[in-house]
This record gives structure tokens, sequence and C-alpha cells, in this order.
């Protein structure tokens, strides 16, 4: 059995093979600053997209998904218009989600994409 941080690695292995075959551009893999971590930033098309993924064993204690709370909501907020204030980017963004969730040994990861899933993207950020 994995233990928690392999797990974590695993999901964040699986979302980004996800998003790939979707046709996402992953741009980079864990940024971080002092406000907290981005898992995964990627473009889907002109849109620049920040990606949280939540792996669990099983959805017991609720889905992948439902782990991203109002405060987590807010910290990738502020991580991503910091990243976007550090690059100087400017453009249309939003923060997705990626809820990955192994079953069992032997199954499949079950992967579930929730696009715009954070409220206040979808709008550009960026600039001064």
């Amino acid at each position: 059995m994995l233990d928690r941080r392999a797990v974590g690695i695993e999901g964040e292995a699986v979302a980004r093979r996800f998003l790939e075959d979707l046709g996402f551009r992953i741009v980079e893999e864990n940024f971080s600053c002092a406000l907290g971590e981005i898992d995964l930033i990627a473009e889907e098309g002109d849109v620049l997209v920040f990606v949280e993924v939540k792996t669990r064993r099983s959805a017991r204690f609720g889905t992948p998904a439902e782990a991203v709370h109002a405060r987590k909501q807010r910290q990738i907020l502020r991580v991503a218009e910091a990243y976007m204030r550090e690059r100087r980017l400017r453009g249309p963004c939003r923060v997705d989600v990626v809820g990955v969730e192994f079953p069992g040994q032997g199954t499949e990861a079950r992967v579930e994409l929730i696009r715009n899933a954070v409220q206040g993207t979808g709008r550009q950020w960026g600039g001064t």
C-alpha cells in the first residue's frame, strides 16, 4: 500500500496524463511561492489553467474534488494571481480541479475534471 505522499505523487502523474490526453499543454508542475503551491499549470488553447489535483484511495470521506474547501480555493486564487504577477502575464485564466480516485489495487484510477471549479476565475488577471 502506498503512503499518503506517494498516492499524491501518483495522482498528479495520472492527472497530468489525463489533461495531456485532453489536449492541455502542461507549462509547470508544483509551482510554489510564499503563499502556497499549485500542482499543475497548463494551457488549454489561449487560456492559462491553474490545476489543483486531489487524490483519494476511496470516496469514503467524500470525492477528491470535495476536498477543495473554501479556504483552499482562496489560497489557490492568491497563488495563481502571484504567478501571473511574477511572470507579468495577462489574459484569460481559470482554476480547474482534477479529482483522482484509486478505488483498489489492480483497478484503474477514476479521474474527474471540473473546469472553472473555483469562483473568481474565468477572468483576466495579471498586469499592474
